[in-house]
């Protein structure tokens, strides 16, 4: 907080924080100099002493200072206070007899006096040094309390308030100024004015025995806060809520045991105590005590004793008159015992009161309530009952605030409490009380408020938004006096019914838009000081001081009505009498009169009132002392002067009167006498000598005045700045007040303005009330910023220019809009209906220089002054820059904001003429096109009404203009002799306009080329410059109408010099009108030369949305598609590849029916290969197809799984008809093979089911027998002949039936054997489209046609686009993923003799290849997968099919080689040798590298398509088809399996013996697991497991292995290890003969446990790689079949 400025030597410390001092205002007063060792930062005034602030934290006092021990003879001299050096003070305060100070951290210590606790320490009646003082926070019950820091200190006369850093009050000391509403005094102890808790408190002031605070308004979103439920003592409900039919009843009728009684809603500490506890001090007082209706109208005892309007008496001794609500409701129940125990009218009255309310609601009804009468009567009036109304409504209201959304009332209803007397917030609503007059009057004024119609102009918008908060937010309105309102006897309920509510909120006024209620400029809610502020007050009243209209007292904050809207800033409190500051440099002032304090002639003013000051005079800072104030104002310079209202000070009377603590307060009049004092503020003579003054004090009877000297300027330059804001706020405010509100009101101007018209001036009213809103905003911060800070960097034009520029845009576009449409026209006549003939307030605030100018130039003038205003910024922030060296960073912040308002002030003066250009063009512009071509924010650029632009090829009688707009060029045609010249038009917006030149090749002529999305046309200019100029003017306005500026800016050859080209290619919106395919579609994204290119998204009315990207104006590459489908309701969805307009390439299609398609498309149609699902599991008819499409029908081969049937369909397909021969499998294990027509199977088939029946013969329809056939049993058994009927439901047979086996007929029984596979689908014809396909993607049309290169660029490109695509969405791709790819860009040598190493290469390639579906290879590997999956899993998985599955993979192989051997020329083929390099590449490679080692003994490398490609393929189909393996070999496995179970139970020496192992083979003794130095275990004969243990575990991997090779090479290490066992025993090389080796590898294989050997022996066998077979590896695996045979027919003896 304190001044840091260092700059230009400045630095001497005498210049600044000047403290200058004097009594009253007789022109004999000469203020003297206090000297002090630094620069004073802030002053506070007792009523004898005072503290002072320097400049580093020291603290000094003067005066006289009783409660030091040792008093200085001469009191003057200030002295520091050393208790406090260390600590860095930020803030000094000072009450009558005692003075407090703010450390940096937020620590409080206080000293003086502390008769009345006001110093926070008890037991002490003195503090002579400052003594720290705790603020605990014990908010959260069980965590230990917090220390609040502190900001402020304010000191009275026996009370002390601080304001926290969380922005809420603690009070301590004596009083009910203290606001806790507790009786019990003094309070020692900081404690929270809970009745503020939640508000944000902006200052606290006080008085002698008075309290303000300066609050912020609730926010909106604030009044929503949680409202207290439960009882803070009993911890009940405070509110129980009953739902009836058609209402809802609300009741707060708790009674809390421990509080006392209902208490003002909200018990706890703010209740107030019930008699017993109340102090009693003096006999002769009564004992109040307050129910909580103190508005309620219970019959008082007569013996009460009545408290008048000024006893002060009571004030000193702690007892305060009660009071906690408005005249209009003042009624005391000052029963001592025995009163009737509701504190509520009863029914009767209430009855009558709604009666009267009803009848009395539109009278005028302003008699006052008659408090107590001199007879202790209580006169019951309608104002007494409506306050009671007022706090039952109250109180409730909240609640009904909180639940109006679930009453769904939200539409309708609005609920005007007649009092406003609820607290948004305040858990204690009655105590709030009802403002002002009776609610009959309150009424009336709302329907007075509603009667002005009131606009969107800032101020009535605070009011309403204002009257919101006031209350609760409750929408709508409610008209007067139609409440239900049930009086219980002790409870009171609100009954809200919706048809009444309905009935009751038809609006009465012209619906007038408000701008927003938070109603600021975004972004400036915390940076911003706020103007939405209210003044609370509380303490004693008999003088007025607290400025509720009448002389009681508070206990308790409670907001002034009359300040609010009034936009306070700043609130003072002298000892009697109250000031309040506003943004408008306006002060209002209340209290006590008796010296003329208040500076206007009211004595005393019970309610705030403007003081007295001469026109022009602006007041910005005010200060409050015993009996008099001090108000520092602007005059007509920006040196500031000082205002002096109050009592003349005498020399020698002055100390003699002026009371000592404790001492009453007497002898006013006669002091009166002995000094004069001033009827209205007076100006100090002296003043213009002080020199800059930033702050005044007074206090007692002092005053002071702290002042700076203007160092290089700096100081002035600082105060005409925040002076001039100041004064530019208050003319914009009168602006507002006098001319822009009174014309929205008019009730003429929906006549005179379209609605339209009144909508702009609604905006510019609006956007002008933001305007004012923020400079009010900032001439508060100003201000501030001079009274404490000076330091330029914490300038808020400097760090929040933003906000400035925008709001000064926006508000230069909304005056320019309203005056291209004319506004200013049409609002002449009203507004000389309104201001008169000579309207000279208008030119007096137009500041209009012309002689005798029209309206409407007047109001022009008058709505664009506020443009002017940046260059004025500009120029104050060019005179604070100069007082800085060229190199500091003030310097360099100053010129660069300097700079940004200077182009500000340019860049408005131009919108100002090119709306003025506008304007004049349509006063001038013929026919009927003005109506749709006008538009607020259209401005004209140029035009060629001279006839310099002209149409090429137009007709002779034809008529062109072209005019350019800021947002369209727009064409209007007509015909030359015709009356109405120009007869159609048409716009092209600039965002979608490519204009080039047209090359002027000895033609002559100078022409331009326009091209639009639907027209390109030629326009000649008559000259070479005009063809500059206007190619020039269009480019220019289609740059800024793309770059956004088109809204805002518009200018014609603003001649920046720059040649601007705007892009050729932009994002930009359009909508097609041309019939077509295009007809009414909008399109939104990027754009290339007049067509759709790029990303975009295409509407079309119908619902049809395309969003991809586009080529050359049609959709082409990656889109997504949706197609509304009107009669199902849903949509059709495609996400795929497109060209040319049409869906092509691979999408998926997701019909709204329920089916999706995934697959191949071409031109729009279902064409190659494609997966159709339809239904889910559990709808009627789930299936799947996966197969060849070709022009949208399933045609060719294909695979469909019906999975309601339970069958499996695989074969040949035509127009979605099964065509041709193929297979089909259920799940009750039935197999056909054989031919289909017409969807049906018929003609020639084989039908085999589960148990081996076959029948081979004709067929007519599904599984229905028709003709000749041989139907043979499980047996071998036999019928031959005609048959008929369905398979499974009793066939007709006509024929003969064989026993084949009783005559050994050989001939005949080899040909029952049923051969299948003969009536399928060959694997050569399956799935072909999935490798044309493949073939397509590398740039064959056919397979291996085509460019070897041309396939390699393809694949280059399919891997980027692919990869560009996956990263607009990264997280579909893992880290190795990306790695491959990464790889995979390298093309390999893919030329040139292949030898060993570029093998591998290729190899490894491949494997990559095949890893990510983006490359084509790896793309047809999955479908490949996919479509085998599809075939052979589920009902597919039957043992028929093994020889169908293994063939398939075969044919893959082939097929992949084809295309591998297409991208490498040079691979041999099948079979080809590589020949070996001379060193063994067999060493080098890793072991469990998948191919099979050299067998041949020549040197070299077979080439294979099963090496290369089985280990890629096979891992990948091996689940179905090592199933189908297990499923054929059952049988025998399981046969096998017995065997291996029952053998594996002997130890290893008997199985050795068993299988006839010779005895050398035996192990004599094995290694231990952990031995000691070369330690064996014997073998004994129960020994198990462990011979021969290596090559068994090598054996049991065969499992955990894929492809044949894996599979031999395990076999081989058996074998291997089984040598080096046998070799380890005899201690000698040795060869096997076949009769030795068998027994031992039949052992190890019996021990290795393989559960499908039978299946892992035939998957070797069909898949082994041809070249094998011959080798050493075919003859090991030749031995491992064998073993496998002999486990099957051993006999176990």
């Amino acid at each position: 907080m304190e001044t840091q400025r260092k700059s230009s030597g400045d630095d001497d410390g005498g210049e600044r924080g000047l403290l200058h001092t004097w009594k009253g205002y007789s022109c004999s007063v000469t203020p003297e100099r206090l000297l002090l060792p630094g620069p004073i930062l802030q002053v506070a005034l007792g009523t004898r002493h005072g503290v002072l602030l320097v400049e580093g934290g020291q603290v000094y006092s003067f005066g006289e200072m009783p409660w030091k021990q040792s008093q200085a003879p001469e009191p003057a001299k200030p002295t520091l206070e050393s208790a406090l050096s260390g600590q860095r003070v930020v803030a000094v305060a000072a009450g009558s007899f005692h003075s407090g100070a703010v450390t940096e951290d937020g620590g409080v210590h206080m000293w003086g006096d502390n008769g009345s606790g006001q110093c926070g320490l008890s037991g002490l009646s003195a503090v002579p040094n400052p003594t720290p003082v705790a603020l605990l926070d014990s908010g959260a019950a069980a965590s230990p309390p917090q220390t609040a820091p502190v900001l402020e200190l304010a000191c009275g006369e026996q009370h002390t308030l601080a304001l926290s850093a969380q922005r809420e009050v603690w009070a301590w000391g004596s009083g009910g100024q203290l606001g806790l509403g507790v009786h019990a005094f003094p309070v020692w102890k900081p404690q929270k004015v809970e009745h503020l808790a939640g508000r944000h408190v902006l200052q606290v002031a006080c008085g002698a025995s008075h309290s303000l605070a300066l609050v912020r308004c609730l926010s909106p979103q604030d009044v929503h806060r949680p409202l207290v439920d439960k009882c803070r003592q009993c911890n009940q409900l405070l509110f129980t809520m009953t739902d009836k039919e058609d209402h809802v009843i609300i009741s707060d009728g708790h009674y809390c045991p421990l509080g006392a009684g209902p208490a003002e809603g909200g018990h706890g500490p703010e209740a107030l105590a019930p008699s017993t506890q109340a102090l009693k001090t003096s006999p002769s007082e009564p004992v109040l005590s307050f129910h909580a209706a103190a508005s309620s109208n219970a019959p008082a005892p007569t013996g009460g004793a009545e408290p008048t309007q000024d006893s002060e008496n009571e004030a000193s001794d702690g007892a305060l008159p009660a009071s906690d609500s408005d005249p209009s409701a003042q009624s005391r129940c000052g029963g001592v015992s025995g009163v009737k125990g509701s504190p509520y009218p009863d029914e009767q009255a209430v009855k009558d009161y709604l009666k009267r309310l009803s009848e009395s609601a539109q009278a005028d009804q302003t008699a006052k309530a008659t408090l107590l009468t001199s007879e202790g009567r209580l006169t019951t009036s309608t104002a007494t009952l409506n306050s009671l109304v007022a706090s039952c409504a109250s109180a409730v209201g909240e609640r009904v605030a909180s639940t109006y959304e679930a009453l769904s009332l939200k539409k309708m209803m609005s609920f005007y409490l007649p009092s406003g007397a609820a607290r948004a917030d305040g858990p204690v609503a009655g105590l709030a009380g009802i403002a002002g007059d009776n609610g009959a009057e309150r009424v009336r004024q709302e329907d007075s408020t509603q009667a002005k119609k009131s606009s969107s102009t800032g101020d009535i918008r605070e009011e309403e938004a204002e009257g919101l908060r006031r209350r609760l937010s409750l929408p709508g309105l409610l008209s007067q006096g139609r409440y239900a309102v049930h009086l219980l006897s002790s409870s009171y309920t609100l009954l809200l019914s919706p048809r009444l509510l309905r009935k009751a909120g038809r609006p009465r006024m012209r619906a007038v838009a408000l701008t927003p209620l938070g109603g600021v400029v975004p972004g400036t809610q915390e940076v911003f000081p706020s103007l939405q502020t209210e003044v609370w007050s509380w303490g004693h009243g008999e003088h007025g001081q607290l400025g509720h209209g009448d002389g009681l007292a508070r206990l308790q904050p409670l907001c002034i009505k009359s300040l609010n809207n009034k936009e306070v800033v700043r609130v003072a409190a002298g000892a009697h009498h109250s000031l309040a500051l506003t943004a408008q440099s306006q002060v209002f002032s209340w209290g006590s009169n008796s010296s003329g304090q208040l500076g206007h002639t009211e004595s005393p003013s019970t309610v705030p009132r403007l003081a007295k000051l001469s026109e022009g005079i602006r007041v910005w800072d005010i200060s409050a002392g015993d009996r008099h104030t001090l108000l520092l104002a602007d005059g007509d310079c920006f040196l500031p002067i000082i205002y002096y209202s109050g009592q003349q000070v005498k020399e020698g009377v002055d100390e003699s009167h002026a009371k000592g603590p404790g001492e009453q307060e007497e002898g006013t009049e006669e002091e009166e006498r002995v000094g004069g004092y001033t009827q209205q503020p007076v100006l100090l003579p002296f003043c213009m000598d002080l020199g800059y003054v930033s702050n005044v004090v007074a206090g007692g009877q002092r005053c002071v005045a702290l002042s700076d000297r203007n160092v290089m300027g700096f100081i002035a330059s600082l105060h005409e700045l925040a002076s001039a804001e100041r004064k530019f706020y208050c003319k914009l405010c009168t602006i507002k007040t006098q001319i822009i509100r009174p014309l929205l009101e008019l009730e003429s101007l929906s006549s005179a303005l379209s609605p339209a018209a009144i909508g702009l001036l609604q905006t510019l009213a609006g956007r002008f009330s933001l305007l004012c809103h923020l400079t009010g905003q900032h001439a508060a911060s100003l201000t501030a910023h001079l009274r404490r800070v000076r330091d330029v960097k914490s300038l808020l034009i400097l760090d929040h220019a933003g906000i400035f520029l925008d709001s000064y845009h926006e508000y230069c576009s909304t005056v320019g809009n309203f005056q291209v449409m004319g506004g200013f026209q049409t609002l002449t006549k009203p507004s000389l209906d309104f201001f008169g003939k000579s309207p000279e307030l208008l030119k007096r605030l137009s500041e209009c220089s012309e002689e005798n100018p029209s309206m409407a130039d007047l109001l022009v003038a008058l709505f664009f002054l506020p443009t002017r205003h940046p260059h004025e910024y500009g120029r104050l922030l060019l005179k604070l820059a100069t007082c800085f060296e060229v190199c500091s960073d003030e310097y360099q912040m100053l010129q660069d904001s300097c700079s940004k308002f200077e182009a500000l002030a340019l860049e408005l003066k131009r919108k100002r003429k090119d709306a003025e250009y506008t304007f004049h063009f349509w006063k001038s512009f013929p026919g009927k096109m003005t109506d749709s071509l006008r538009k607020p924010h259209r401005r004209l650029i140029c035009e060629s009404s001279n006839k310099a632009l002209t149409l090429q090829n137009a007709g002779r009688f034809s008529v062109n203009w072209f005019i350019v707009f800021n947002d369209a060029l727009v064409h209007a045609q007509g015909v030359a002799p015709c009356k109405n010249l120009f007869s159609t038009h048409h716009v092209f917006p600039l965002a979608t306009l490519w204009v080039e030149p047209i090359p002027e090749e000895n033609t002559g002529l100078y022409g331009l080329k326009v091209i639009t999305p639907e027209e390109t046309f030629n326009l000649l200019a008559s000259s070479a410059m005009e063809k500059a100029k206007w190619l020039r003017s269009i480019n220019q306005a289609v740059e800024q109408a793309l770059s956004g500026a088109g809204q805002d800016t518009a200018s014609v050859g603003s001649g920046s010099g720059q040649k601007l080209e705007p892009p050729i290619s932009r994002t930009a919106s359009y909508t097609f009108y041309k019939d077509g395919r295009l007809k009414d579609a909008t399109y939104e994204g990027r754009w290339l030369a007049g067509k759709p290119n790029g990303r975009g998204v295409l509407k079309w009315p119908d619902g049809r949305i395309y969003t991809g990207t586009f080529k050359n104006g049609l959709e082409d590459g990656f889109g997504e598609f949706v197609a509304p489908n009107k009669t199902l309701n849903k949509a059709d969805h495609y996400q795929g590849h497109w060209k040319d307009g049409k869906m092509h390439g691979v999408g998926t299609y997701r019909y709204a029916s329920g089916e999706v398609y995934d697959g191949f498309f071409q031109d729009s149609m279902r064409h190659g290969h494609g997966v159709l699902r339809s239904g889910k599991l559990n709808t009627s008819s789930p299936s799947v197809f996966i197969g060849q499409w070709l022009q949208d029908k399933k045609t060719g081969y294909g695979v469909f799984d019906d999975i309601t049937k339970g069958e499996k369909y695989m074969g040949m397909w035509q127009d979605h008809l099964r065509q041709g021969t193929g297979v089909v499998v259920t799940q009750f294990g039935l197999y056909y093979e054989g031919a289909f027509k017409d969807n049906k199977m018929m003609g020639t088939g084989i039908l085999l089911s589960e148990d081996d029946t076959t029948y081979e013969g004709e067929f007519s329809d599904d599984w229905t027998l028709n003709g000749k056939g041989v139907l043979t049993m499980a047996n071998g058994d036999y019928l031959e002949g005609s048959f008929n009927g369905e398979w499974g439901s009793g066939l007709k047979v006509a024929g003969s039936y064989f026993k084949p086996h009783l005559f050994l007929d050989t001939d005949k029984d080899k040909t029952r054997a049923v051969k299948l596979g003969r009536l399928c689908v060959r694997a050569e014809d399956k799935w072909k489209a999935v490798f044309e396909e493949c073939w397509r993607q590398l740039g064959c049309e056919e397979p291996g046609r085509g460019e070897n290169g041309t396939a390699w660029e393809n694949i280059a490109v399919a891997l980027t686009t692919s990869r560009r695509h996956i990263q607009d969405s990264p997280e579909t791709l893992s880290q190795s993923h990306s790695r491959t790819l990464e790889s995979l860009e390298v093309i390999p040598q893919h030329v040139g003799l292949i030898t060993m190493e570029r093998y591998h290469t290729i190899r490894l390639y491949l494997i990559k290849a095949c890893d990510t579906p983006l490359h084509p290879l790896g793309r047809l590997l999955e479908t490949l997968v996919a479509v085998y999956r599809m075939t052979y899993v589920g009902v597919g998985a039957n043992r028929r099919l093994l020889p169908q599955a293994v063939n398939e993979i075969k044919s893959y192989l082939n097929r992949i080689f084809q295309i591998v051997r297409f991208l490498f020329p040079d691979l041999p083929e099948e079979g080809g040798l590589i020949p070996e390099p001379t060193t063994n590449v067999q060493d080098k490679k890793d072991p469990g590298s998948d191919d099979a080692p050299p067998e041949s003994p020549k040197p070299g490398r077979v080439v294979s398509s099963s090496a290369l490609l089985l280990p890629v393929l096979l891992p990948r189909l091996y689940p179905p088809l090592f199933t189908l393996y297990a499923l054929e070999k059952e049988r025998e496995d399981d046969v096998y399996w017995e065997c291996v179970l029952r053998l594996n139970k002997q130890p290893d020496l008997a199985l050795l013996a068993f299988l006839g192992v010779q005895q050398k083979f035996w192990p004599v003794s094995i290694p231990v697991p952990m031995p000691a130095l070369g330690e064996k275990q014997q073998v004994l004969s129960s020994t198990k497991d462990v011979c021969f243990a290596s090559a068994v575990e090598t054996l049991q991997q065969i499992s955990t292995t894929f492809t044949p090779s894996d599979k031999l090479q395990l076999i081989q290490l058996t074998f291997e290890e089984i040598t080096q066992e046998v070799q380890a025993l005899l201690k000698q090389d040795f060869l096997w003969s076949m009769d030795d080796l068998f027994p031992v590898f039949l052992y190890v294989v019996l021990r290795a446990r393989i559960r499908n050997l039978g299946s892992e022996v035939s998957l070797i066998e069909d898949l082994m790689d041809p070249c094998v077979q011959h080798g050493e590896h075919g003859i090991m695996f030749t031995t491992l079949k064998a073993c496998y045979y002999q486990i099957q027919h051993e006999k176990i003896t």
